[in-house]
């Protein structure tokens, strides 16, 4: 994607919370133009309050559902026909789904059959096949928060940033990286960190240094044991990283 890429925000109010909200519409931004935004939900319940503040903002269309009927959730019904409605009058490149509901998996699986690129962004309950179904998921914990404060405890390279609240789901960052360096290793053995960042996120939707604590891949390559690391200037000033995996590392199939 680029900055000319235009971009349908669509958002599960009901499901994410407001808090969340400026974070990530500046990391949305990163993606495209957000041309078209709208927030689904019961705009008269209490819960969605943290939300209405940002509407003006951000300039979010709200899209109001009522719950006629108990344990039937029509924001995500509206929110979906709408998605459809925008995909067939064929004038964007791409979606960000915010919400954490396995519900939008079909919907995003869809989106991508039609040609369209699709971001998820949710909390990290979200299940695994919604994550799945999107080319790029990005978990709302890990994106700077306006009220966050760095704390002793905070891993090398996180600034403003939680550290991740379920490290279970977070796998050594080692093992995670060899297979997309060798993937993108060239005749040298080394390998561009920015070719390792695609191949990941072509085959992990939801991988992301910021999930392990380090802003870009950069930080990631070079705090990890295990890695020789080289930078290289160019005249015109920029840093190009390459990296390969040392010898005695983990096997590149695991």
């Amino acid at each position: 994607m680029t900055d000319q890429a235009r971009l349908a925000v669509l958002i599960d109010a009901e499901n994410v919370p407001g808090q969340y909200a400026d974070a990530a519409f500046a990391e949305m931004a990163t993606y495209g133009a957000l041309s078209v935004k709208r927030a689904y939900g019961n705009w008269a319940l209490p819960t969605l309050s943290p939300w209405v503040d940002h509407l003006s903002p951000q300039a979010i269309q709200p899209v109001q559902q009522f719950g006629w009927v108990k344990r039937k959730n029509a924001s995500d019904s509206a929110l979906i026909i709408d998605a459809m409605d925008l995909l067939y009058a064929g004038h964007l490149d791409g979606f960000c789904l915010l919400s954490s509901d396995s519900d939008f998996t079909r919907l995003a699986t869809r989106l991508r059959e039609s040609g369209m690129t699709v971001y998820g962004l949710g909390e990290r309950k979200t299940v695994e096949s919604f994550v799945k179904a999107c080319d790029r998921f990005v978990y709302l914990e890990v994106l700077p928060q306006p009220t966050a404060s760095a704390t002793s405890d905070v891993p090398p390279g996180l600034t403003g940033v939680d550290v991740p609240k379920d490290a279970a789901r977070v796998p050594d960052l080692l093992v995670a990286l060899t297979p997309a360096i060798v993937a993108a290793q060239g005749d040298t053995g080394w390998s561009r960190t920015s070719d390792v960042g695609q191949h990941l996120r072509r085959t992990h939707a939801d991988f992301d240094p910021r999930n392990y604590g380090y802003r870009n891949m950069r930080e990631a390559v070079n705090a990890t044991e295990g890695l020789d690391v080289e930078e290289i200037v160019d005249p015109s000033g920029a840093v190009h990283v390459w990296v390969r995996v040392r010898k005695g590392g983990p096997d590149p199939v695991s």
